[in-house]
């Protein structure tokens, strides 16, 4: 994708974001890409109900799907070596997924997944402004006025509302605050690894690059596991189709994410992924006979509506 690697080099050289329109086969990626990662969640959500623990699941995604792309290195014959800064890098990343996997499923726990979701997909925000710390890059003007309404609207689709008066008061209140910030933390470590993959890591195969951080995502799961956190398998049917379903989607999304998206821009293009919350609704109305509102309708709407507007915008 050679205009990928245009737009990612004009990232880095200008002083601010100006992201390329983008084609609708790249549009078209990003929204397969938010679907299968909405899929995930909501897998993820049959395992731990059947009893699955955030650190089984952690490990079961993150070292399935880095030995299924190792074995597409070595099928592909590809001749990955990283300088030392680029080694580095990759561990940095691979531990800052781990723990950012740990901490949006410790906050799903303690908050309304809805609440939790949307808490987290605030990350495009923060993209920018780890682009704009670290790089100098300021994000464009119409993503700026574009997230707040994306978050309004997020916060309609997913009632969050409702949500929040579901949790009633004294020690919920306390849960819901650890929840939230647990989701924010999840939120900045998550756009700090989009942001150093783009500007770190880049030029290395984007097979080789998952792999790597994943087999370390594997390992920060494995050594808390080893400190005491809880290591419990599926107890139902449900439970391991659902933690089929989380390894086989999140492993292919994430693959995606970290060679698709650093292409594109992730602070120019990255509000577009909020869409995901949208979709996870909608599946876990399909799949998991969850209500949706006239109001969730109506916030769904906003978002897809918003995110059209970005993702066919001219230059």
């Amino acid at each position: 994708m050679s205009s990928g690697r245009m737009a990612a080099k004009a990232l880095c050289e200008a002083p601010s974001v100006k992201t390329l329109a983008l084609a609708p086969r790249s549009f078209i990626t990003l929204l397969l890409l938010a679907g299968m990662l909405a899929g995930s969640v909501v897998a993820a959500r049959m395992a731990f109900d059947s009893g699955t623990s955030i650190y089984t699941a952690l490990a079961v995604r993150s070292a399935v799907t880095a030995c299924v792309l190792l074995m597409l290195c070595r099928s592909s014959h590809v001749r990955a070596t990283p300088s030392g800064r680029q080694g580095l890098m990759l561990g940095v990343i691979g531990l800052m997924l781990g723990l950012q996997g740990i901490c949006l499923y410790s906050a799903v726990q303690l908050l309304s997944v809805g609440l939790a979701v949307l808490t987290f997909n605030t990350y495009p925000l923060w993209i920018g402004l780890a682009s704009w710390f670290l790089y100098r890059q300021r994000p464009g003007r119409k993503i700026l006025l574009a997230m707040p309404v994306i978050l309004i609207g997020l916060a309609l689709a997913l009632d969050v509302p409702a949500g929040t008066a579901a949790l009633g008061e004294s020690d919920a209140w306390a849960r819901q605050k650890l929840g939230v910030l647990l989701a924010l933390v999840a939120a900045a470590l998550y756009a700090m690894a989009l942001t150093l993959t783009q500007h770190e890591v880049f030029e290395l195969d984007g097979r080789f690059r998952s792999a790597s951080t994943l087999l370390v995502v594997s390992a920060v799961a494995l050594s808390a596991i080893g400190i005491g956190g809880e290591a419990t398998w599926p107890g139902s049917t449900s439970g391991w189709w659902g933690l089929a379903g989380l390894t086989v989607l999140y492993g292919s999304a994430i693959t995606m994410l970290f060679t698709v998206l650093p292409r594109l821009g992730v602070a120019g293009n990255s509000p577009i992924m909020s869409i995901e919350p949208v979709m996870a609704m909608m599946l876990a109305a399909w799949v998991l006979g969850q209500q949706v509102n006239s109001q969730q309708v109506l916030g769904a709407l906003a978002v897809v509506g918003v995110v059209m507007l970005l993702g066919l915008r001219k230059p």
